[in-house]
């Protein structure tokens, strides 16, 4: 990415947020070597702070490259802040409306313009205890069929010391240890030319969230990491035996 390219907006969200993570944060990069340094590619992470972004914005943009976020489409139509997240390439997209596939065009568009996508296939930051890996939603997958675009897996540990989801506590020291790691390209081409099928879709998906444990797991010195996590699903509980039953029809 050539620095004079960026243009002004980029340049003053580079001046102002480097800076502060360059304090708040002790960074152990590595596998830069994996970012594209050109063309489309859909960057693949693993989601496990609300400070994601900001590491892994900072990481790939220290890689050489812009990084572009997907953000929901009503964000680019609020003041001030909507001129300069468009000013600064990042993708409006629609979500639960009818919408969404227009949605999917921008994004094909993007990666196909040459753009640098991040994505966190979970869709939102983990649940699972432990902050690993839950299983995915399919829109990467998707992403990669219709592009052919390199998915590049990127694995961080340490935002979730920044804030941490569960607790809701933000991190106010300086130099907090974050490790951000990058791996080759995931091998998807068992599912080349394939229908988008929902079983196809499901079964790259997850390639893609297994192939994120596993680095995580790397990452963490952990041998042996758990199962793709699934939230249980919600069950009504029956009413305790010892409540009393309120009388219906000619019931005493």
């Amino acid at each position: 990415m050539a620095r004079r390219r960026l243009g002004f907006w980029r340049r003053l969200v580079v001046v102002l947020v480097k800076p502060v993570l360059t304090g708040w944060t002790k960074r152990t990069w590595t596998g830069m070597e994996h970012i594209p340094a050109s063309g489309g590619a859909i960057i693949v992470a693993n989601h496990l702070s609300h400070a994601d972004p900001v590491v892994i914005g900072h990481y790939v943009y220290d890689a050489g490259r812009w990084p572009s976020f997907l953000a929901k489409a009503s964000v680019f139509r609020a003041p001030v802040v909507g001129y300069i997240i468009s000013r600064c390439q990042q993708i409006p997209v629609e979500r639960g409306s009818v919408d969404a596939a227009r949605s999917l065009d921008t994004l094909v568009a993007a990666v196909k313009d040459g753009s640098s996508v991040i994505i966190y296939p979970e869709g939102t930051t983990s649940k699972e205890p432990d902050l690993w890996p839950m299983r995915g939603k399919t829109g990467a997958a998707r992403l990669a069929l219709i592009t052919g675009a390199p998915v590049i897996p990127v694995v961080m540990d340490g935002p979730q010391a920044l804030f941490d989801p569960r607790t809701s506590k933000v991190g106010l020291r300086p130099r907090i240890p974050v490790r951000v790691h990058a791996g080759e390209p995931i091998d998807l081409s068992a599912w080349s030319g394939a229908a988008p099928t929902r079983h196809t879709l499901d079964a790259m998906t997850d390639a893609i969230m297994l192939h994120l444990r596993d680095m995580l797991a790397e990452v963490r010195g952990v041998t042996d990491p758990p199962p793709l996590w699934s939230p249980p699903r919600q069950r009504k509980e029956a009413a305790p035996a010892s409540e009393p039953v309120t009388p219906t029809g000619d019931q005493a």
